[in-house]
């Protein structure tokens, strides 16, 4: 059971636990039940129009609301905004929009009901994952489209998958033997209002970044080995005299790594390794600390409140701001989309060092090259899966285009950030599985050298699924189990 429902942070080492059962803390159930009471007070007594209770939405703000419209007022709008389009978004991100979502509801400042937070806890303990599309939010008033797609199974409406099979929000009720929930002023606005399609991404795709970053260092020491590479450029004085944080952390893991090898402590003939190798902790390094920097700007919006209007009981107010705007995240995405690709572009050089026939290996590590073409093309894959990589890497946050009658001037474009630094992370993924088939057949060609023990590790993993390929055969088998070997070991 997990409490993660109270005021204190969550981090995303939290999140990497499997999260089976989830409930609502009585310290969460109480905030949320003193923000809602005071709010159907306020309405009481309050006969001045507040953006978005008794108002419409957008550049209709200034439309008042009468009393009796206002729980058909939440339902037009939840109707309204389910404009989503494109591919649907993965079972694992949508989980974490509704846990996220509920989070940010249960600190007690959007006016939710406990009722309303508690049916979005009991989709995800029940693993019913409400039909999402990846295209159609600003990132801007928050994920409008996204979450309106998210909500209105609420209320026995859109679509959801049980098991992967789809059906009716009103089938699922039914199924259930729930009734509709019956929104309270306000609350449709909470609920489409806010970031979690953005932060969801933002959570799985560093969840990933952070493994691959490691798988990164593994492999590209396996690839170094295997090239006949040089220690000397990890050695601990050289990044002492320039400690940015990660490349010190680089150069101190991938000596970690090549600890008891055979090869790396052989004399070498050569003075220096391509930048591919040699570079390894100033760029790997670098995407570390993007990374990081992109988990602290997660970590702050997981913890936050990113409706409007905020409600806050204490102090008397109910206040129009911009917490849904997704600014924050879209620069940290697009630095992170960035940060992955160049784990992604420097994999696909040292690929294609190990397969140019240098330092006694055959060319495209083929046993009888001419006859076999060997690891020839993964590395054309790689290289086209590098390239598209760029493409996806132009940033999205720097584009705006004005809505809702130019009231919403100026937006983040901060879903499209998510969406496509997720098609990064999954590509770098394949290339760094490219790189690791390529590095475990030229580590053969070195026999009876052995790597370090770690790496040997790493190398027999690999062989369990991968033989050595001793003649041409059909490798995207082979480049998918390669992949499966990192997947495994996340």
């Amino acid at each position: 059971m997990h409490h993660l429902f109270d005021p204190q942070s969550i981090s995303l080492e939290e999140l990497d636990i499997p999260l089976t059962s989830l409930v609502l803390s009585e310290s969460a159930r109480n905030r949320i039940q003193t923000c809602r009471d005071y709010l159907d007070q306020k309405l009481l007594q309050h006969d001045a129009p507040i953006y978005g209770i008794n108002t419409g939405f957008g550049s209709l703000c200034n439309t008042e609301i009468a009393p009796d419209d206002l729980r058909q007022l939440q339902i037009n709008l939840m109707r309204s905004h389910a404009c989503g389009t494109g591919d649907e978004v993965s079972p694992e991100v949508v989980r974490w929009m509704l846990l996220l979502k509920a989070r940010s509801l249960s600190l007690g400042y959007s006016g939710a009901q406990v009722a309303t937070v508690e049916r979005l806890i009991d989709l995800y303990e029940n693993d019913i994952l409400p039909v999402v599309y990846s295209q159609g939010s600003l990132g801007a008033s928050g994920d409008l489209a996204p979450l309106a797609h998210l909500c209105l199974p609420l209320i026995g409406e859109g679509e959801v998958r049980i098991n992967g099979q789809k059906m009716t929000g009103a089938a699922m009720l039914q199924q259930q033997g729930w009734e509709p929930l019956e929104l309270a002023s306000k609350e449709g606005l909470a609920l489409l209002n806010g970031t979690q399609f953005m932060s969801a991404h933002g959570v799985h795709i560093l969840l990933g970044a952070l493994r691959l970053s490691e798988w990164a260092d593994t492999i590209g020491a396996l690839s170094l080995d295997a090239f006949d590479g040089r220690i000397e450029p990890f050695d601990d004085l050289i990044h002492q005299v320039r400690p940015h944080p990660g490349q010190v952390a680089t150069a101190t893991k991938m000596r970690e790594l090549l600890q008891g090898s055979d090869l790396i402590s052989r004399p070498k003939s050569h003075v220096q390794d391509p930048y591919s190798f040699r570079c390894i902790p100033q760029v790997h390094g670098a995407s570390k600390d993007a990374i990081d920097y992109a988990k602290r700007v997660v970590e702050i919006e997981i913890n936050s409140v990113s409706d409007n209007p905020n409600v806050f009981p204490e102090a008397d107010k109910v206040l129009s701001g911009g917490n849904f705007h997704g600014q924050p995240l879209a620069l940290a995405m697009d630095f992170l989309a960035i940060a992955l690709a160049e784990l992604g572009s420097i994999s696909e050089r040292r690929t294609f060092q190990l397969i140019s026939g240098q330092r006694d290996l055959p060319p495209f590590l083929a046993a009888d090259a001419g006859l076999n073409s060997g690891l020839m093309i993964p590395q054309y894959t790689a290289a086209s899966i590098v390239s598209q990589n760029k493409q996806f890497c132009t940033p999205a946050s720097i584009d705006t285009i004005p809505s809702s009658n130019n009231q919403e001037d100026h937006v983040s474009m901060g879903a499209n950030s998510a969406v496509k630094c997720l098609k990064v992370l999954e590509n770098v993924e394949r290339v760094l599985a490219i790189e690791l088939l390529t590095a475990a057949q030229a580590m053969e060609f070195r026999r009876p050298l052995k790597t370090s023990p770690t790496l040997e590790k790493t190398v027999a993993a690999l062989r369990e699924k991968v033989s050595f390929n001793l003649q041409d055969r059909y490798l995207r088998t082979d480049m998918e189990k390669a992949r499966s070997v990192i997947r495994s070991r996340f």
